[in-house]
């Protein structure tokens, strides 16, 4: 994806501009990361230590004016030091709160699978219903809320795979890559004296973001389109290499996806080219694949491409409907 297409925000393509100041040859990952921003969801960068996953969500934090966060998860952490705890004042003799991190805007959960599923599941909750649960009483998050999340692959030793149920929670799923050997030199420029990242400023404000979110959510969907999503997604269901299809959730997040991504370039409206280009970030990580179809060599990538190639492309709206 290039980083010229034209946008609908100017402060969006500030954003981008930011990011590629400091992560090179990543357009792609850096405009589906504003996606999901914008449609309110959350992300999963998954892939080898030292490619750039911390980097482009620290870049993209500090692109924002937001109240940024960052949890970096180990073994021993506890929940508690993610949602926060009540402290005794022996002063006013009451129990105060003290919020965790997870009550910022921007939320960087790094190396999420090296902590516990207890720990990781601490996430859960403020990722559906925008407040969490603290001794009882429910604590609302604040506006906006977007969790990225870096992970290492779950092969690596010291990993908790992350649960069915966690994984759900993330709208898109990403993989950086390594850099090409151009890319790779062109970073090494431009780290030799101090790193780019120092020189980023803040081109958006919160309150600026909520009403791009709010936008977002009036873009048109037709009849056409959603028949569209949902015949993708019961074929995940029904193809005999997946022993888990996407569920529901999954639908609707390819659709808040594809409206966002449709508002980025210039349309208040969703086309199928949309869906088609984000099923394989929003759906490939909501998909169980049967043991056969892995001993195989299928991945859910290529049951998603598989099911695409058998559907028929809406070209027109159905007014009956």
């Amino acid at each position: 994806m290039s980083s010229q297409t034209v946008l609908y925000q100017p402060k969006i393509s500030e954003v981008l501009r930011n990011i590629n100041k400091v992560i090179i040859g990543k357009d792609e990952e850096a405009l589906l990361s504003i996606v999901a921003l914008l449609a309110k969801g959350h992300v999963l960068l998954e892939d080898v230590p030292g490619v750039g996953k911390t980097m482009l969500v620290r870049t993209l934090a500090k692109s924002l004016d937001c109240d940024f966060k960052r949890i970096q998860f180990t073994p021993d952490l506890l929940p508690s030091d993610v949602t926060g705890v009540s402290i005794y004042n022996p002063k006013t003799l009451e129990f105060e709160f003290r919020s965790g991190p997870i009550l910022g805007n921007i939320v960087l959960a790094d190396e999420i699978n090296r902590t516990s599923p207890k720990t990781q599941s601490s996430l859960l909750e403020g990722m559906e219903e925008t407040s969490i649960t603290v001794e009882g009483e429910a604590v609302p998050l604040k506006k906006p809320f977007f969790v990225m999340a870096t992970q290492n692959p779950i092969e690596y030793e010291g990993t908790y795979p992350l649960p069915e149920a966690q994984l759900d929670r993330f709208l898109l799923k990403l993989k950086m890559g390594y850099p090409s050997a151009k890319q790779e030199m062109e970073m090494l420029n431009r780290t030799s004296r101090t790193h780019p990242i120092h020189e980023v400023q803040a081109v958006l404000s919160r309150e600026e973001l909520v009403a791009l979110q709010d936008k977002v959510e009036e873009v048109y969907v037709d009849s056409t389109v959603t028949r569209y999503i949902v015949d993708l997604v019961r074929g995940t269901r029904n193809d005999e290499g997946v022993y888990l299809g996407v569920s529901p959730r999954g639908s609707i997040a390819l659709m808040k996806a594809a409206k966002a991504y449709a508002f980025i370039r210039d349309r208040d409206y969703v086309l199928p080219d949309d869906i088609k280009y984000l099923a394989p970030f929003v759906l490939s990580h909501r998909m169980i694949l049967t043991s056969e179809a892995k001993f195989e060599g299928s991945s859910a990538e290529d049951i998603i491409a598989g099911v695409l190639s058998k559907l028929s492309v809406p070209v027109q709206r159905n007014v009956s409907e």
